[in-house]
């Protein structure tokens, strides 16, 4: 029986860095966690220990900082083609270069109704992400929203699910809809304004939650990828990772108390869990 090298990649993960960019006026600060994959003919390295086809991890490292500080001055988007395509043309011996960004988003602290030149304020847990891929065929560029935390106290209700001998859960028309939106979505081309599209997916994904109502999770995320595909005709498909944040009425009867959909309890294990791509026909 013989035995061969299958598919591999290797690279750097977790290169961390951060930005200041020095506009007229005032300062924009960035940080960025890039993660590089190099997939291409490394079978010698593999096999018998040859390095002469290896570019170094801490290269690749290297090569981040470097080139952030010449040509990341706009997106993530744009910042990772960029990077993808110094890696491919670089190095002959790489078929194809994947990268994987993730932003950590800040705003500018407001003072006095302005805001404040250079003091920052994070935004949570929120994360813009990008993820690029180069090889042989072209570019592709896929966007996203990492850890968007999103609630809504009304319009929101779960029934006419099937009911067997297991099933506790009661129907209801009145409930709290939460969720840890992940999203997803891939660029027909990449000759856009990426922070553009990025900024108006985001508001629409955000005014459709806020204003459907809501039979189901489930129904949510179609319509929150339908009007982003209706609103962006750049975007190819959508895909989304929703965890349902459950908010549980807590009994206060046991306690002579009405609860008129007011005290519930948050729960973080177990939690359903809904995915979805919507896409274009």
């Amino acid at each position: 029986m013989k035995i061969k090298l299958g598919k591999n990649a290797y690279g750097k993960n977790a290169v961390n860095f951060s930005k200041i960019i020095r506009r007229d006026g005032y300062h924009e600060f960035r940080q960025v966690s890039v993660d590089i994959s190099l997939a291409g003919d490394f079978e010698s390295a593999h096999l018998s220990g040859d390095n002469s086809k290896i570019l170094a991890t801490d290269t690749q490292k290297n090569t981040v900082f470097a080139l952030a500080k010449e040509n990341f001055n706009a997106s993530i988007e744009e910042f990772g083609v960029y990077l993808a395509g110094y890696f491919f043309s670089n190095n002959e011996q790489v078929t194809a270069v994947n990268i994987q960004m993730t932003e950590h988003l800040y705003s500018r602290i407001v003072t006095n109704t302005s805001p404040h030149p250079h003091a920052f304020i994070s935004s949570g847990g929120e994360k813009h992400t990008a993820f690029i891929v180069k090889n042989t065929a072209g570019v592709i560029v896929n966007a996203g929203i990492n850890d968007l935390l999103i609630l809504k106290t009304t319009d929101s209700g779960f029934a006419n699910f099937i009911k067997e001998r297991f099933t506790t859960l009661h129907e209801t028309n009145e409930r709290i809809l939460a969720t840890q939106c992940k999203a997803s979505w891939t660029y027909y081309s990449t000759d856009i304004d990426f922070t553009s599209h990025y900024i108006n997916a985001r508001r629409m994904m955000l005014e459709t939650f806020a204003t459907h109502k809501s039979l189901s999770l489930q129904q949510t995320v179609y319509a929150m990828g339908e009007a982003v595909l209706q609103m962006d005709q750049e975007i190819k498909e959508i895909s989304f990772k929703m965890p349902n944040k459950h908010h549980i009425l807590f009994n206060l009867e046991q306690f002579g108390m009405e609860n008129n959909n007011e005290i519930f309890m948050a729960t973080d294990e177990p939690y359903g869990y809904i995915t979805a791509t919507i896409e274009r026909e």
